[in-house]
């Protein structure tokens, strides 16, 4: 393993690059620790990974602590030898995995972003960020985002996999394609609008009972719930185009809108396929 650290004073940025080795034939495991120019002060996080899960956690330090776990690349056994492929020769060992696995960590006036270098090795990152911290995390195969304890932006971004929030703060965005999508709110940040949504999935949010926002709530092949009290507006009929002849192509809204508590911000949830579930605190 190559670890490499240098401080570039002059432009106030730290980088840090780990190279974990390319012919581990078991789980790798190593630990990067990133101090912040100003600990007392809130930060934001930025990671995006190919594969692998990325896990959050919101804690009292003032440092930020990346756990690293690389597991094997999934076309090689445990033994180092390479699965079955129709342009390995029998008797042939693979003897590479293509080359070692890399992450850097930047951090600048308190943003942090955590680099992978592409690689088809799974990378699981367990990162622990003081209380007081904005996120911006994405990873596409193989993995889960899970995100706890913090307060702050949330910007969550999944392709095949579900996102969990849990204990959180603030406000947030929240993408996926394949997954469900579940957490709760401990407050919410009133000025702030929110948007969730999925393509195949379930999407099931609790927020604290006296919150005041609207909402926005959509699913095309799944049913709606919520224990809220929402004043629904009635729906619209919208003009959403003409046609070569002039006619007016005429659609039935059929968004669920309304005010839970007087209304506020909006919040947005929108699935394909699945259930939406709005919960207050009990």
């Amino acid at each position: 393993m190559k670890f490499n650290r240098c401080n570039m004073s002059v432009l106030l940025v730290a980088f840090f690059c780990f190279t974990l080795p390319a012919n581990a034939q078991n789980e790798v495991k190593e630990t990067l620790t990133i101090p912040l120019s100003d600990p007392d002060k809130s930060g934001f996080l930025k990671v995006g990974i190919l594969r692998g899960d990325i896990r959050v956690t919101g804690y009292t330090g003032k440092q930020v602590i990346v756990d690293i776990v690389s597991s094997n690349d999934p076309d090689e056994k445990e033994d180092g030898s390479a699965k079955k492929d129709v342009n390995v020769t029998a008797g042939m060992k693979k003897l590479s995995s293509g080359g070692g696995l890399q992450l850097t960590g930047e951090e600048e006036k308190n943003t942090v972003t955590i680099k992978v270098g592409a690689s088809m090795r799974n990378i699981n990152l367990h990162i622990k960020v003081p209380r007081q911290f904005s996120l911006k995390l994405s990873t596409v195969n193989n993995g889960e985002i899970v995100v706890d304890n913090v307060m702050g932006e949330l910007e969550i971004s999944n392709l095949n996999g579900p996102i969990v929030l849990n204990n959180v703060s603030g406000s947030a965005v929240a993408n996926t394609v394949n997954g469900d999508m579940k957490g709760n709110f401990k407050s919410i940040n009133a000025n702030a609008p929110m948007a969730f949504s999925t393509l195949n999935g379930n999407i099931d949010f609790t927020f604290p009972t006296a919150a005041k926002f609207d909402v926005k709530l959509k699913s095309d092949r799944g049913d709606i719930y919520s224990d809220f009290d929402i004043n629904i507006e009635k729906g619209k009929s919208q003009v959403s185009g003409t046609t070569k002849e002039g006619m007016y192509k005429v659609a039935v809204e059929d968004w669920i809108k309304g005010k839970i508590n007087g209304g506020g911000s909006e919040i947005m949830m929108k699935s394909m396929s699945g259930n939406i579930y709005l919960r207050k605190t009990k």
